[in-house]
């Protein structure tokens, strides 16, 4: 069976919608019989229930999945792009890794269970991102932990010694490539 392959360019923030398109882009490529899914990634991040959600997507697949940093992949993109059974990078990228946060609106007011439970809920997605991170690189989930906290930013060499990145490619995909732009 030949090789079928998709091109799918996501150039924004991860959240609730534009993960939603990627899923329902995923699924009809699937039925139509891809069999490799290319993922090119520039995103800042966003959220992490729906970045994380996308990466045990991809990861359950019954395609190959390869991720390839075209810019920046910041934040919560950064686990997202572990989903790639193959991970590349452009040589002009970047990679930021940095522990999840909690926004509260202005004026916002906890009480001290509510307050316990959004830092339970900060741990428990600091966790999920140091195992997925630690997952697929030559990092252990402490040392992820660390770079989290110390808000490591890595050029793709340093992404390539990290584990992060497989292999530093210029060229993003080949001429009538079937690809596909979210949002």
């Amino acid at each position: 069976m030949p090789d079928k392959t998709t091109y799918i360019k996501f150039f924004g923030g991860v959240d609730e919608a534009n993960v939603k398109a990627i899923m329902a882009t995923v699924e009809q490529k699937l039925k139509e019989g891809v069999t490799r899914i290319v993922l090119l990634i520039s995103s800042p991040g966003g959220n992490v229930f729906a970045g994380i959600t996308l990466y045990n997507f991809l990861k359950g697949i019954p395609a190959e999945v390869v991720t390839h940093n075209i810019g920046s992949t910041n934040s919560i993109a950064a686990a997202l792009f572990c989903a790639g059974d193959l991970r590349l990078s452009v040589p002009h990228a970047v990679f930021l890794i940095h522990g999840p946060r909690a926004n509260f609106p202005q004026g916002a007011s906890l009480e001290r269970d509510a307050l316990g439970e959004r830092l339970a809920g900060l741990r428990i997605d600091a966790e999920n991102l140091a195992g997925i991170i630690a997952a697929n690189t030559r990092r252990t989930e402490e040392q992820v932990m660390q770079d989290m906290l110390d808000r490591i930013t890595l050029n793709p060499e340093q992404a390539l010694d990290y584990g992060l990145v497989h292999e530093i490619r210029e060229e993003i995909f080949p001429q009538g490539a079937d690809l596909t732009s979210i949002p």
